[in-house]
C-alpha cells in the first residue's frame, strides 16, 4: 500500500478537552497508522476545522476559560450536529451524572466515557464501535 492509499484510509479524529495532559494522552495512545489525532482545547476552535470533515469528534462536557466565555460540550455537540448531522461524537466528562448522560442521549449522542482509571479502554471501545462496525 503506499503512503497515500494509507493516509486516505487513516480516520481522523478531532479532540477537544481544555485539559493540555488529556489532550496529550489521547494523540499518544491513539496516533497510529489507523488514525490521525487532531487536538483542540476549546470547541470554538474545533468548529473552525470541521470542514476538514472529520470522521469522528471527541468531545470534553465541560470547558473552563477563567478569562472568557467560552462554549460548553452540549453547545458544542449542537454545532456540530448542524453542521454534519451524521458526524460522530463521544462525549467525555469527568462526571458521572445520570441526568447529563440522559440528555445527551436524547439529543443523540454516540457514546459518553467517563474520565477514569478505564478511560483509554473504554473510549478505544467506543471508537471501535463506531469506526468500525460489525458488518
Amino acid at each position: 500500500m503506499s503512503k497515500t492509499e494509507l493516509m486516505e484510509k487513516k480516520k481522523l479524529i478531532f479532540v477537544v478537552d481544555d485539559d493540555a495532559f488529556i489532550l496529550e494522552l489521547l494523540k499518544r495512545r491513539f496516533s497510529s497508522e489507523e488514525y490521525e489525532i487532531r487536538t483542540f482545547l476549546f470547541g470554538e476552535e474545533c468548529l473552525q476545522d470541521l470542514h476538514q470533515n472529520p470522521d469522528l469528534v471527541i468531545l470534553d462536557y465541560l470547558f473552563l476559560k477563567p478569562e472568557q466565555q467560552v462554549m460548553n460540550g452540549m453547545e458544542i455537540f449542537n454545532k456540530i450536529k448542524e453542521f454534519k448531522a451524521d458526524l460522530p461524537v463521544i462525549m467525555l466528562s469527568g462526571q458521572d451524572r445520570g441526568d447529563i448522560v440522559l440528555e445527551l442521549a436524547r439529543k443523540g449522542i454516540d457514546d459518553y466515557v467517563i474520565k477514569d482509571d478505564g478511560l483509554i479502554e473504554n473510549l478505544k471501545t467506543a471508537m471501535d464501535e463506531i469506526l468500525e462496525p460489525e458488518g
